[in-house]
């Protein structure tokens, strides 16, 4: 049981870094609109939370018993760090060129 859990945690850091890098590099052009609720970033942790959601769903368990809730924190904080660096690369490497 403790190796599966080790297995979720990384699988979910690495889903998040990810995503946040993915979402990142389309911050800079507002695809999903200019309102508040529409920035990327608002968008990328309300995908996040409807794949937890999907994930209790499926696996018919509560999220905490899947992803311990400190990884889930750490997670978010991971995916935001990967958020920053993909909208770091996708505003200075045009400038690079």
């Amino acid at each position: 049981m403790a190796g599966s859990a080790h297995f979720d945690v990384v699988w979910w850091y690495g889903l998040m870094m990810a995503a946040g890098f993915g979402f990142g590099l389309i911050g800079d052009n507002r695809p999903f609109g200019s309102d508040v609720l529409a920035h990327p970033l608002v968008v990328f942790f309300f995908v996040a939370g409807v794949a937890l959601l999907a994930l209790r769903i499926v696996l018919k368990r509560p999220v905490p018993e899947i992803i311990p809730e400190r990884a889930l924190l750490i997670g978010c904080f991971i995916g935001g760090a990967g958020f920053l660096l993909g909208n770091g690369v996708a505003v200075y490497l045009p400038a690079m060129r």
